[in-house]
């Protein structure tokens, strides 16, 4: 099985992280932050307007900028590539 990474991006100062999906529904994603055994987990939920999803880790919001419907139509994507 293939380990899916994606990029978010840290509010208080614009940066780009790539973070290690754990598991992905349309209704949450939760990815781990770092490696090893300061690794942090976090759930990242769709924002009101459903733009994006976002989450805390540490005190800080990590926002995911792909809007629900992008993230419901991979999931059905990779469903349809599994099937065969």
């Amino acid at each position: 099985m293939q380990i899916e990474k994606i990029k978010v991006r840290l509010t208080s100062n614009r940066q780009e992280v790539e973070v290690t999906v754990f598991s992905k529904r349309a209704e949450a994603i939760e990815v781990v932050i770092g490696e090893g055994t300061h690794s942090v987990r976090c759930t990242l939920t769709p924002t009101r307007n459903a733009l994006g999803y976002a989450g805390n880790a540490m005190g800080r919001e990590i926002v995911y900028e792909r809007s629900r419907a992008q993230v419901e139509a991979d999931l059905k994507r990779e469903a349809d590539y599994r099937r065969g």
